[in-house]
């Protein structure tokens, strides 16, 4: 499967628009998986399903161009990075409908699925303080994405990256440490 998603993504990356919605359809699976991980993460009450938080990145990824997807792992990556920012806006949009909050934020777990549900119930601090991690260090920021948004594994992170585990461990490490720091302000 991975010989033919990367044969696909060559003919995306030559313009062919029907590859890309073949590949968004041979990993919709993996992608559902993805957005179901993330959600749960998200208040119990969240309005967006995994299907519908899935359609809402395939929206957006259809309208970038020039991305130059190397493989699967790289493809689910730019997709967690993309559903992030689409909880994100969801965040936005619900914030400005409904102030309030002020729930102090869980730290990053060490094992992606251990994040309790209701943490980082205010997603635009975890999304505020990634932003100043990029500023910082954007592989560190890149690797959380990968890990955090996206419940890519250590080795999965690193073909997607294009660095090795060994980086990807102690990038996890420290971006986890940064983040907790800035999120327990």
């Amino acid at each position: 499967m991975t010989t033919g998603v990367t044969k696909l993504l060559a003919a995306v990356r030559g313009g062919d628009r029907d590859a890309f919605d073949e590949v968004f359809r041979v990993l919709y699976a993996q992608l559902r998986t993805i957005a179901a991980h993330r959600l749960r993460h998200e208040r119990p009450e969240h309005t967006l399903s995994p299907t519908a938080l899935v359609n809402e990145a395939y929206l957006e990824l259809v309208e970038l161009e020039r991305v130059g997807y190397e493989d699967r792992s790289h493809f689910l990556a730019v997709a967690a990075r993309v559903m992030r920012h689409v909880l994100v806006d969801h965040a936005v949009r619900r914030r400005a409908a409904k102030r309030g909050g002020g729930r102090a934020a869980e730290p990053v777990a060490d094992a992606v699925p251990a994040a309790p549900r209701e943490a980082y119930e205010d997603l635009l601090d975890l999304d505020a303080a990634l932003d100043r991690l990029r500023a910082l260090d954007e592989r560190g920021a890149r690797v959380v994405e990968c890990r955090f948004f996206a419940g890519l594994s250590i080795e999965e992170t690193a073909g997607a990256l294009g660095i090795s585990p060994a980086s990807v461990k102690r990038d996890w490490a420290l971006a986890r440490a940064w983040l907790n720091r800035e999120l327990a302000r």
